[in-house]
C-alpha cells in the first residue's frame, strides 16, 4: 500500500465476531508477519482492510461515532469480509 503512495490507518482493523458485532481479538490492518493474535480453528473474523488515497495515516472518526474522516480530506477505500477459521484452513463467509 505504501509502495502505491496509500496510507493504512494504524487504529482501525478487523474483529472477532460473534454474538456480538465488535469481539476480541483486533485485527490490527498493518503489522510484522508472524506477530499478533494466533489463529485457531473455531474463530470468526470480520477482516477490514482500508486504504487512505493521500498518503497519511491520519484519520478521525466524526460526531455520530462511525463516520471517519482522513485528516488530509482525501478519499478512502474500506471493504470487509467475514472468515471462518475451519481445521481445513479459512472459509469466506461473505462476498462484497
Amino acid at each position: 500500500a505504501r509502495r502505491g503512495g496509500y496510507g493504512v490507518p494504524a487504529d482501525f482493523g478487523g474483529h472477532g465476531i460473534g454474538r456480538r458485532m465488535h469481539e476480541d481479538p483486533h485485527i490490527p490492518n498493518r503489522g510484522r508477519p508472524g506477530r499478533g493474535f494466533p489463529l485457531r480453528a473455531g474463530l470468526a473474523l470480520a477482516i477490514e482492510p482500508m486504504f487512505l488515497a493521500g498518503g497519511s495515516d491520519d484519520c478521525w472518526t466524526g460526531e455520530d461515532g462511525w463516520t471517519m474522516y482522513t485528516a488530509d480530506g482525501s478519499r478512502a477505500a474500506h471493504i470487509e469480509h467475514t472468515i471462518a477459521v475451519t481445521e481445513s484452513g479459512p472459509r469466506l463467509l461473505t462476498v462484497v
